[in-house]
């Protein structure tokens, strides 16, 4: 199962990197590939690219704000869940997005 996420904040600092770090952590713990872009108050980092996307099963994206670029998406599978809910749930939503997709 491949997954691409995007994390974006309102100030653009820690939380969005703590739902990052978690997306990433309960991926490689179930065995999942993940890529993550960060959208912080920096800009966009570790940007996915077109194939990433293209190939993905499924796109997480956890933003308390509007996320940049998000018409790349269009027609994939996206799951919207908030920066402060991911960082406690991401396990479960792994979990969730395994059953559906395998």
């Amino acid at each position: 199962m491949k997954i691409v996420a995007v994390t974006s904040c309102p100030s653009g600092v820690a939380h969005t990197y703590m739902s990052a770090e978690s997306l990433e952590l309960s991926a490689e713990k179930m065995g999942v590939t993940i890529k993550v872009e960060t959208q912080g108050s920096s800009g966009i980092e570790n940007k996915l690219t077109v194939k990433e996307i293209e190939e993905a099963d499924c796109v997480i994206i956890t933003n308390d704000v509007e996320i940049r670029e998000s018409q790349r998406f269009k027609g994939k599978k996206v799951v919207k869940m908030s920066v402060s809910e991911i960082i406690k749930k991401s396990d479960t939503l792994i979990k969730k997005l395994q059953t559906m997709f395998e």
